[in-house]
């Protein structure tokens, strides 16, 4: 027993001498031991430097001035971990069991580098630098030795730069990140808190991913996470892998659109009302580890209009969506510019006025780079402010800034309008389209458009047309073009032919005609016309003249002729119609009037009175010469005669 207890006694001795002899160790020979154990942990260099502190027991742990931790053989850029003030304890008793139980990791201000390549390898998947084993992330292949398990239960890290790189996808770089992890428990749930500043605004996130071993060894987990701005913010229930995918039913409320995404680094995205200037969007989503997103079941609520669908987006690079949605009424009387709207997420007002012009109001199309691909909409009915359209199907491709909306179908003032309308925005903002219409009602659409209600009929039109500028005044005074019209029977207000044909009154009244026909130019734009005819009962009606599509003003001139009066020649009396759209004058040319029907009459009485001057006066006129230049020379000859006699 004497010789057992002297045994334990020595081995003591020897402990506490080889424990103490550590102590006595200068410190960067302490630093070089700490690195050689965690670059046997990771199976990457470690590099510790400055102020070194260390503890044995329970906890097993370092403290440096500086920690730097290498990235993988393949990786192209820097240290995977370099830092100021780090410090990582591990529980001694589980190492001595074989468990890697790391009690706690700090760091501050460190820069931390991920990459990850599209064959699966990630800088973040460490190997046992003593053995074959992996030790996080993925199943290990078949090794002589099983992987150890890991458990990190508490990490906390400030003021971090995190750099994301992965292959195919834009480099994401966060500086002034927080971040922190709780996992007690090898085979429990871990808590990860995180704030990150993209924009400098603070940006909350809190993830709950359960069983978080199962998650490192790259299993798909059950995860719950919810991020927070002061515009807005989501949640998302679903599973998720440590590869990049993720599936969950994602809910976003944003009562503020443009401060979430500016918060986010997207910029200054103001966006029209009833088109995401708030939103409620529930969907189910599905995020594939090569950055493919899936949208099912979408609902969302955009501050009035609700649009439900689906959509399949891929987010490497430019994002190209492919979508197909459907709305009951759809206002978009914002995106057209009545309250300040805008282009895909741009500002500036569009709205016209009959008083003041159109809007001289910049209108960034910007938006239109933001993305690419086709979006399918089909609506009950769409509310443009100066347009109001039916039943709608419209088709949008947007490529590299210029958005083509395909138009199917669309069911307006009675009538059917198809054809194609185009923004472009890649050398400056352009808008052109090739348009035909159906038995459209005339007096709505004009009333909408134009501010013209006297015009009453149903039609067919066709219009191509093309203008360019960064205001809608702009692209209405460079509007280029042509186009036709046909009316069948229908009425001008404000008018009466056959009360004009009796006395010249045109006060009030209705002109009934039978048909309306008409085609026309525009350029630089103002829409210019020289054959419209109108066919009535007993008349027939011509019209010329232009309208100022830019300065919204009107000088035309119709001239109606009766059939049946004034023998065969008929009767004619030009109507002139002039000024604002908004109150337009209307009145009859009667000189054009007496110059048009009364031109043999008006020569026979200028003969009689010549003749009866000549008679008068005794004046012989020469060939060619008029009666007035014949009284002139008779007056000429006869002061010369008087003059002469009183030198005589």
């Amino acid at each position: 027993m004497k010789w057992i207890i002297r045994l334990i006694g020595v081995i003591l001795l020897i402990a506490v001498v080889a424990v103490g002899s550590l102590f006595l160790l200068p410190k960067d020979r302490i630093a070089r031991v700490a690195a050689d154990q965690l670059r046997n942990l990771t199976g990457r260099d470690v590099n510790i430097t400055g102020d070194v502190g260390i503890t044995f027991w329970p906890i097993l742990g370092i403290s440096a001035g500086g920690l730097e931790v290498g990235n993988a053989e393949w990786a192209k850029d820097g240290a995977m971990l370099s830092a100021a003030n780090a410090a990582i304890g591990v529980d001694a008793m589980a190492l001595i069991r074989g468990e890697i139980k790391i009690t706690n990791i700090e760091a501050q201000s460190p820069t931390i580098r991920l990459e990850q390549r599209k064959d699966g390898r990630a800088s973040w998947q460490f190997s046992d630098g003593g053995s074959d084993a992996q030790i996080s992330t993925e199943t290990a292949p078949a090794a002589a030795t099983a992987p150890r398990p890991l458990t990190i239960q508490r990490l906390n890290i400030t003021d971090a730069t995190l750099i994301y790189d992965a292959e195919g996808a834009d480099l994401v770089r966060y500086e002034g990140v927080d971040l922190s992890l709780d996992w007690p428990e090898r085979t429990g749930d871990a808590v990860i808190n995180a704030a990150i500043r993209p924009a400098g605004e603070r940006v909350t996130v809190k993830a709950t991913i359960d069983r978080f071993d199962q998650f490192l060894n790259g299993d798909v987990r059950p995860v719950t996470a919810r991020l927070d701005t002061k515009g807005g913010g989501f949640t998302l229930a679903g599973r998720a892998a440590l590869s990049g995918a993720v599936a969950g039913d994602l809910a976003l409320k944003m009562p503020d659109t443009a401060r979430f995404l500016a918060a986010l680094g997207a910029g200054n995205i103001q966006l029209p009302q009833g088109l995401g200037r708030s939103a409620d969007v529930t969907v189910q989503m599905t995020l594939t580890p090569d950055r493919r997103l899936a949208l099912r079941d979408l609902t969302a609520d955009l501050g009035g209009n609700v649009l439900r669908g689906a959509a399949d987006i891929t987010l490497n690079g430019t994002p190209n969506i492919n979508a197909q949605l459907i709305a009951g009424a759809l206002d978009l009387t914002g995106f057209a510019g009545s309250e300040g709207g805008t282009i895909a997420g741009a500002s500036g007002s569009a709205a016209a006025s009959s008083s003041s012009g159109w809007s001289k109001s910049a209108i960034d199309a910007s938006g239109l780079a933001r993305f690419n691909g086709e979006i399918s909409v089909r609506a009950d009915s769409i509310e443009l402010g100066t347009l109001t359209l039916g039943a709608t199907r419209v088709l949008l491709r947007n490529d590299k800034s210029r958005m083509v909306a395909e138009l199917r179908e669309i069911n307006a003032y009675s009538g059917v309008v198809s054809g194609e309308f185009v923004v472009n925005n890649r050398n400056g903002l352009s808008v052109g389209g090739k348009l035909a219409a159906q038995g459209i009602e005339m007096q709505p659409l004009l009333t909408q458009t134009a501010g013209l209600s006297r015009f009453k009929g149903k039609g067919d039109a066709e219009l191509s047309f093309l203008g360019s500028g960064a205001s809608l005044d702009a692209i209405m005074r460079s509007l280029k073009g042509n186009g036709a019209v046909n009316v069948g029977r229908g009425s001008i207000d404000g008018i009466d032919l056959d009360a004009l044909m009796g006395n010249f009154d045109v006060q009030g009244g209705t002109t009934v005609f039978d048909s309306l026909g008409a085609t026309f130019a525009i350029d630089s734009g103002v829409l210019r016309n020289s054959d419209l005819l109108m066919m009535l009962p007993n008349f027939t009606a011509t019209g010329v003249g232009q309208v100022g599509l830019g300065t919204q003003t009107v000088d035309y001139t119709v001239t109606p002729k009766a059939l049946r009066v004034n023998g065969d020649r008929g009767l004619a009396i030009p109507v002139r119609i002039f000024g604002p759209w908004a109150a337009p004058q209307i009145k009859p040319d009667l000189q054009a009037a007496i110059d048009l029907n009364f031109a043999s009459e008006k020569a026979k009485a200028q003969q009689k009175l010549e003749d009866a001057l000549q008679q008068k006066l005794g004046v012989v006129r020469e060939d060619g010469q008029s009666v007035e230049d014949a009284v002139k020379d008779r007056v000429e000859d006869e002061l010369k005669r008087k003059l002469f006699k009183m030198f005589e």
